[in-house]
């Protein structure tokens, strides 16, 4: 849990960088990134080192054993005077990290020069995630004070108030909610617990394979891997850990920054090999077809893209260039049959009158299992909109099933709707989970209610409107007013009652 001193930390260092003049929410956090990632580096080695002696037999080291190698480890320059530590990061540190393979560090010749890694193997090259990554990577601290400001932050945060992973995942995570503007094309960070009410919906397996097709931070990543460890941790085999340790998660994205952002964010939450890769998940360039067994996502809502880039199964399903309806065709087909997913979309997806709205809801209600369909008050997006949305269940058969859909009407995720989204007590999301979870217990429900089925032939006959107002029934309850003669008379003896009063008032004075 992030308190409010660890709150305030992580708002002095964001301060400290603003000061420096980088303003760009989403560039603090990628320098942040760089950062953190170095430190753990050292962390890392540190345990090495404790191992070798422990095991007394040589480990394998992330920094070269030579005198420029052992500089460039944060506990040796975090010290030392500003300009020599911003001469160590920006002149050896971050270009070593730049070109890290095989999960080492290179070293530099007598003339300053890069020595390239090379793997036992002979491989020069390596397929890390964060080592794709850095490789176009900047170092944009633009003075020794400010960045000896952030060291002497970030080692404050970690020694005395995030020593463990999972606070320094949750630290990371406070340090993205910053991102408080969408992108060009309506991509939204997902808040926490609506993802994590998500994942719990999906209830992953040690044995799943999930993805996220338009990952961003890697949120949904993240939270699926915590839910697994949570439920799962002491009972893992061998196999399973292998697994969870990179080929459990996959996820997709076409910004650069965000991809080095979720390789960190899952390297911090101990994913350390996660297939995060550089990808247009709804173009030709993706033909992935049946292999995950779960798909998690909040995709891009308002952005179209070329039609003659779009995948062709995708179009065949419903011909559009509307992402958010491209995005459902999309994880019907990466899915394996069985596969699950949960997604956000917009309301318009819901109720959309044209052909390709039309023809993606008939998909889902039709050829596969359509579970549910929770609505969401449209706050839950704030600061960065106000869009109406809602959470798609749906399971992957190729040969129908749904025959009841449960409809739910979130009216509240524990935090107010507007921009300042504070925490309140009124909370939906654990009654969603409890309710999802005994669906056999919904039958009886009354449409007044917050909750209740609707059967697939009405959802047929309303063109598969997926609107929960299409359904639901408002009760009207009859009030009794008192007559005109009552009403009158109660003001006649309220003002006789006033006067009586300004009267004793004046005799007084």
């Amino acid at each position: 849990m992030i308190t409010g001193v660890i709150k305030n930390k992580i708002d002095k260092i964001w301060t400290d960088i603003w000061a420096g003049g980088i303003t760009n929410p989403l560039t603090v956090i990628e320098q942040l990134t760089y950062l953190m990632f170095i430190r753990s580096l050292d962390e890392k080695e540190l345990e090495n080192e404790s191992m070798e002696v422990a095991m007394n037999q040589p480990v394998d080291k992330i920094f070269p054993q030579s005198a420029v190698g052992q500089s460039m480890r944060w506990s040796k320059f975090k010290n030392k005077d500003s300009r020599e530590i911003y001469e160590i990061i920006s002149q050896k540190v971050f270009p070593a990290i730049k070109q890290m393979k095989f999960g080492k560090l290179p070293d530099f010749d007598e003339k300053g020069n890069l020595i390239e890694v090379i793997d036992a193997s002979g491989k020069a090259e390596d397929d890390t995630a964060f080592a794709r990554y850095m490789k176009d990577a900047t170092f944009l601290i633009p003075t020794a004070q400010v960045l000896e400001k952030i060291i002497t932050g970030l080692d404050d945060l970690y020694e005395h108030d995030i020593a463990e992973l999972d606070m320094q995942g949750d630290a990371y995570e406070y340090m993205l909610s910053k991102l408080s503007t969408a992108g060009q094309n309506g991509q939204f960070r997902t808040p926490k617990h609506i993802r994590e009410m998500m994942v719990e919906l999906m209830a992953p397996t040690p044995d799943d394979t999930i993805c996220d097709p338009a990952c961003g931070t890697a949120g949904f990543l993240v939270s699926s891997a915590k839910y697994i460890r949570d439920h799962y941790e002491f009972d893992m085999t061998t196999e399973q850990w292998e697994h969870f340790g990179g080929a459990a998660f996959t996820g997709f994205d076409t910004d650069p920054t965000m991809l080095r952002i979720s390789a960190m964010n899952l390297m911090l939450h101990s994913i350390t090999n996660p297939k995060i890769e550089y990808k247009d998940s709804v173009s030709k360039q993706n033909q992935i077809k049946g292999k995950y067994t779960v798909c998690l996502a909040n995709p891009p809502f308002k952005g179209t893209i070329d039609a003659e880039s779009i995948n062709d199964d995708l179009k065949a399903v419903t011909n559009t260039k509307k992402t958010e309806l491209l995005f459902l065709a999309l994880f019907l087909r990466m899915m394996e049959k069985g596969g699950r997913c949960a997604c956000i979309v917009p309301d318009g997806v819901l109720f959309g009158s044209s052909k390709a709205h039309k023809s993606i809801r008939k998909e889902l209600v039709e050829n596969h299992q359509l579970r549910a369909v929770i609505s969401m008050p449209s706050g839950v997006f704030k600061p960065y909109a106000g869009v109406s949305t809602a959470v798609l269940v749906f399971t992957k058969t190729g040969a129908g099933g749904t025959e009841n859909v449960w409809f739910y009407d979130m009216k509240a995720d524990g935090f107010s709707l507007d921009d300042k989204r504070s925490e309140i007590a009124d909370n939906d999301i654990p009654d969603i989970i409890h309710r999802f979870h005994h669906i056999e217990q919904e039958a009886e429900r009354e449409r007044i209610e917050q909750s209740f089925f609707v059967p697939k032939e009405e959802i047929v006959e309303n063109d598969y409107d997926l609107s929960i107002n299409k359904y639901k029934k408002v009760e009207y309850v009859p009030v009794e007013y008192p007559s005109t003669t009552e009403i009158l008379a109660d003001l006649n003896e309220l003002e006789m009652e006033i006067t009586k009063g300004l009267a004793e008032l004046e005799g007084m004075l």
